[in-house]
């Protein structure tokens, strides 16, 4: 007589029930087995609800493999926890993927309103390098309650966009600003960037060295298969494709309130000449900011270069009487207008 444990019958229910009470439920073999704390389980979901959230944001379907990815998990793994998710009624399938469901979207949105207001925080407040602003707000996200959100949201005065252009969710959910990437725009059209993605930390800290920021208004000149080339704040810039698509734009509908070839940063400034602040770059934020606007560097001042070391780095400045030293990379977050004279010194 054949045995009951041969049957296929026998399995399929054996492995049905261990699939419906352990693996999928939250409480059996997946948190055991990949030894997840309760913090951990918590962190885990909050992620992937993000992952869903942010990709159907930018209109990509999340998938187990998108998951996996970005959670750094094995698709075993993700798939067990994309089924704890589902048993907690955060998720479901749909046509194009996972789909969050009402308490799934109302958890995510939390989550990456903690992340953005952290993170414009960090922006505003401290003193922290651009690249390590999305690792530390993803620590921090998910320690953060409704209430201490409010209270972070009211201290920065309530933003609508975090440091990167992202929108940051209010009581009626997030709206995405309409915009399209560097590589879609055509020569000689008037843009500002709205959006620096972050992700990879390699090509964001790029566009960072690169000096873009969001706000920026820049002029496309030429766009080639290797470079696109484009004219912002007085100076020429060259992207690879690879890392313009990584850049977000508008269209620029008043012409006249851009001065882009009129302004340029203060380093370009020559010994001897001085010339009128027009701006500090909204590159420059929190600490640095103050401490520029402290030292009285602030629109329609004048400013004129007072002395240069044997390695021009830094540089000395006068600014109503007072000598302050600049490196370099502060230099270049001034702006600044020539006068006509000076102009036509270095044009000729």
């Amino acid at each position: 007589m054949e045995s009951i444990f041969t049957q296929p019958l026998f399995w399929l229910v054996v492995i049905g029930g261990l699939l419906a009470t352990g693996f999928w439920s939250g409480r059996g073999p997946f948190w055991r087995r990949w030894k997840i704390n309760p913090r951990q389980r918590r962190v885990l979901i909050e992620d992937g609800l993000k992952h869903i959230f942010t990709f159907r944001q930018r209109a990509i379907p999340a998938t187990v493999e998108s998951l996996a990815g970005a959670l750094e998990l094995n698709r075993a793994a993700a798939a067990e926890l994309i089924g704890a998710m589902e048993g907690m009624a955060l998720v479901v399938y749909g046509e194009s993927g996972l789909e969050l469901t009402p308490k799934g979207e109302a958890l995510a949105l939390h989550v990456v309103r903690a992340h953005r207001l952290w993170e414009t925080h960090l922006a505003d407040k401290t003193g922290l390098a651009p690249t390590d602003w999305h690792n530390q707000a993803e620590r921090k996200e998910h320690s953060l309650t409704p209430a201490a959100l409010d209270a972070l949201a009211a201290s920065l005065g309530h933003p609508l966009f975090d440091p990167h252009g992202d929108p940051i969710p209010g009581e009626q959910g997030v709206e995405a600003r309409p915009s399209f990437a560097l590589t879609q725009a055509k020569p000689d059209e008037m843009l500002r960037i709205v959006h620096l993605e972050d992700e990879p930390p390699l090509v964001y800290a790029q566009l960072i060295a690169e000096g873009l920021y969001p706000g920026m208004a820049l002029q496309l000149l030429e766009k080639t298969d290797g470079y696109l080339r484009f004219v912002a704040e007085g100076e020429e810039h060259r992207l690879a494709p690879q890392l313009a698509v990584n850049v977000s734009v508008q269209p620029v509908r008043n012409h006249n309130a851009l001065s882009l070839r009129g302004a340029q940063p203060l380093h370009s400034l020559h010994l001897g000449e001085e010339a009128k602040v027009v701006a500090v770059s909204r590159a420059c934020r929190g600490p640095e900011r103050r401490r520029l606007m402290d030292l009285g560097i602030l629109p329609g001042v004048r400013i004129e270069v007072a002395m240069s070391s044997p390695l021009q780095d830094p540089v000395a400045y006068r600014v109503r009487d007072t000598l302050i030293a600049l490196r370099k990379d502060q230099a270049q977050m001034i702006l600044i207008e020539r006068s006509v004279q000076n102009a036509a010194l270095v044009g000729g």
